[in-house]
């Protein structure tokens, strides 16, 4: 028997208001209307917000309009969940040899390089794994990490040939939304502060002398927080980054009486044993951000953090089961009063 069990979803957030969640960035002096356009998309929300001066309201809100769209085109590319997307049938294909699109192909070259920065603990090859914690494949199935049973080659015109084992298949789900969320901020090069919200995956532009704050939610207790965090780009100099969010309170299923949960550990094929609840991850881009996230919460506390110092991130928060809120020193210079 299955039955699935969603704690509060782990997750980042702009701070703001009811309508619009985005604040007016901190230090504007012209004239600035935020723009925020939402909509539903890789199976979470897609929010895009703008700092738009006034006048170009309308503007932000075609360019957003649009993007949303281009957005939608790539999720329905790169689903797990429709027979005709090009990763399921890339997955279903049982050649050695598989010619991919570009977009499919951009973006398992992005999950071949965050399992390199995450020393293998974020793996785009477990699909099997995966659908065996949900209960809808036996244990029996191949769980171990695969990552370095296939290849890929460049193709004309941005298309790839992927080389694989037999068998292999690849779930995408996490890489593809910190992916998209950075792919997505670079079409809104005409604004200087942006924000693209990929369910929770932060890709964040923002202007010189500028400020975005960020909320980390606290998974037990809804509409709090366990930390603000401000970031602020220099006088003369635009920042970048990504804030993601990963952690075993969401995607809960009970399978014959025993609690699973969606991050695969690749060193086990299982659900990871870890005493990390939630790890958020301040880096140089969404996508980044969002692997190092997860192999935290996979590595545990004290390895978590290990691996979080030598990748060299900007920041990070970890809560523990234990109810303690941890942080890298660094950290402590981006955290709000």
């Amino acid at each position: 028997m299955i039955a699935a069990r969603d704690l509060r979803s782990p997750r980042a957030r702009l701070l703001g208001g009811a309508q619009a969640s985005v604040e007016r960035p901190v230090g504007t002096t012209d004239p600035i209307v935020p723009f925020s356009h939402a909509a539903s998309s890789m199976g979470g929300r897609l929010v895009i917000h703008v700092e738009a001066e006034d006048g170009r309201r309308a503007e932000a809100g075609r360019s957003t309009a649009a993007l949303v769209e281009r957005v939608q085109r790539w999720a329905t590319r790169l689903t797990r969940y429709s027979e005709t997307s090009d990763l399921s049938v890339l997955n279903a294909d049982p050649r050695h040899e598989i010619p991919v699109r570009p977009t499919l192909a951009a973006l398992l070259r992005a999950g071949r390089m965050v399992t390199e920065s995450t020393e293998g603990l974020a793996d785009i090859t477990l699909l099997d794994a995966r659908l065996a914690a949900e209960g809808l494949a036996g244990d029996d199935v191949e769980l171990t990490s695969r990552a370095y049973d296939w290849s890929i080659a460049p193709g004309r015109r941005g298309s790839a040939i992927v080389r694989r084992s037999p068998g292999l298949r690849f779930d995408l789900d996490g890489v593809g939304k910190g992916w998209i969320a950075d792919r997505a901020l670079r079409f809104l090069a005409d604004w200087p502060s942006a924000v693209v919200d990929a369910d929770g995956d932060l890709a964040i532009r923002c202007a010189p002398g500028k400020t975005w704050e960020v909320a980390v939610d606290d998974p037990r207790t809804p509409d709090t927080s366990i930390a603000v965090l401000r970031l602020t780009a220099p006088d003369g100099f635009p920042g970048r980054w990504g804030v993601a969010t990963s952690g075993i309170s969401i995607h809960r299923w009970n399978v014959d009486g025993r609690v699973r949960h969606h991050l695969i550990d690749p060193r086990t094929g299982r659900p990871a044993v870890t005493d990390v609840v939630q790890a958020t991850v301040i880096a140089g881009s969404a996508l980044r951000a969002e692997a190092l996230a997860k192999a935290a919460v996979i590595a545990g506390s004290f390895e978590g953090f290990a691996l979080l110092e030598r990748a060299r991130v900007q920041g990070a928060v970890i809560l523990t089961d234990r109810g303690e809120t941890l942080a890298l020193p660094q950290t402590l210079a981006l955290l709000g009063n």
